[in-house]
């Protein structure tokens, strides 16, 4: 509609009462509005904020007091603040708000009195809370940790080959080692599975910005290879079925779709079949390769039923690849360390199902909540040896650092 701005009288400007007290959702993508004062939250019902391709330079700090916004989409602006960017680009809404919330630099026009006014109440609920400065050290002891494991520290780093073929297939690959991981209370590993899913679906837009894929390390045998192959000479086993060649699986893929569509007498089809066109005018598929040849993952479709994460997985291996670029691998991946982080703070201390685990129960006592878990680093190589990424560097996992503590 080419709007320039909201529309005058959805926003208040003389304070409450809000004129629409129970708008939960406002959709104004695609337009050309240039600034959201900090009238916007005046909306106190406001849940789903969609801004996307717009032309703001700024986000007021006020986005942060609307009390029940959950979900923002800010992509396609010309933000100034660059930090933010990557924020609107790969985080949750939470970390965005909170980002504002702390001062960045997406402050916009907001009343600087009211931050102050913000800010001292803030205090003011710290000092009542625990004293003077304890609220703080509880904040940064309750926070997720990190510790990244360098690779000059650690004696066995795995390292992954890249094939100079992938570059016109699916040219970019970031992979790290997570330890520590606790998938045995309840239903950890189920959640932990749901919550990829939700990735593939949000930050990994249907699986056509990037593809995750996640491995018990212990069934990793290194070194790698990220290579392509021939639709009739790839073979994979995918998770749940027998091996199987790539061109074959995907017609079979194909039929289920077929099958499901008249079943359901839809358009819409679920699970693997709804990436097939991902793969269409590929002559060559990627892979990733394992040291005995073994092909344990074919993204964007699938991993291999070889190195599927079980309860009692502790190790993982993560890669996340994309035919878009290095950045999007590595955002992706930084939300999702933050994502298995939260999930794996959230099982020890619900102590979800440990029973008589006697392993659960140690893990779950109040002196190892806080065990940070660890990243190592992994080198992605060319096929002559030369560095082409490593993964976490300096400046991984900034954008979610408002809830991460890394430890390097």
């Amino acid at each position: 509609n080419r709007l320039r701005a909201l529309p005058g009288g959805l926003l208040p400007r003389a304070g409450p009462p809000a004129p629409f007290p129970l708008l939960s959702r406002l959709d104004a993508a695609d337009n050309e509005v240039a600034e959201l004062g900090a009238d916007i939250a005046a909306l106190p019902a406001l849940k789903t904020l969609d801004v996307a391709n717009n032309q703001l330079r700024e986000l007021p700090a006020a986005l942060a007091d609307c009390p029940r916004l959950k979900e923002a989409n800010f992509r396609g602006n010309q933000l100034r603040d660059k930090r933010l960017v990557k924020m609107v680009n790969g985080c949750q809404t939470k970390a965005i708000l909170e980002y504002l919330r702390a001062g960045g630099r997406g402050k916009g026009k907001a009343d600087s009195g009211r931050d102050e006014v913000r800010k001292k109440k803030r205090e003011k609920q710290q000092k009542k809370d625990s004293g003077d400065g304890e609220q703080d050290e509880v904040e940064e002891v309750s926070k997720l940790l990190v510790k990244v494991l360098h690779i000059s520290e650690n004696p066995a780093p795995l390292v992954v080959k890249v094939s100079p073929g992938v570059k016109d297939v699916r040219a970019f690959i970031v992979c790290c080692v997570l330890k520590g991981v606790n998938l045995k209370p309840g239903n950890a590993l189920k959640r932990f599975l749901t919550m990829q899913t939700k990735l593939h679906e949000d930050i990994c837009e249907k699986r056509t910005a990037a593809t995750i894929a996640t491995h018990d390390l212990q069934l990793v045998k290194a070194p790698l290879t990220y290579d392509v192959r021939p639709p009739d000479e790839l073979k994979i086993m995918p998770l749940g079925r027998k091996e199987i060649k790539a061109k074959d699986l995907l017609r079979q893929l194909q039929l289920e779709a077929e099958e499901q569509r008249k079943q359901k007498k839809r358009q819409n089809v679920s699970g693997l079949h709804r990436y097939l066109q991902l793969l269409d005018g590929k002559d060559n598929y990627p892979c990733l390769v394992d040291a005995e040849g073994a092909v344990i993952s074919f993204p964007p479709i699938t991993n291999s039923e070889k190195t599927k994460i079980k309860k009692e997985t502790r190790d993982l291996f993560l890669e996340v690849t994309s035919d878009t670029s290095l950045q999007i691998c590595k955002d992706v991946m930084d939300i999702l360390i933050l994502k298995i982080a939260e999930l794996n703070r959230s099982a020890l201390e619900n102590k979800e199902g440990s029973g008589s685990d006697m392993e659960s129960d140690a893990l779950c006592g109040p002196g190892n909540l806080n065990l940070p878990l660890v990243v190592e680093q992994v080198r992605v190589l060319d096929m002559d040896g030369n560095l082409k990424v490593l993964y976490p560097s300096k400046t991984d996992l900034a954008t979610v650092s408002s809830l991460l503590t890394v430890i390097r």
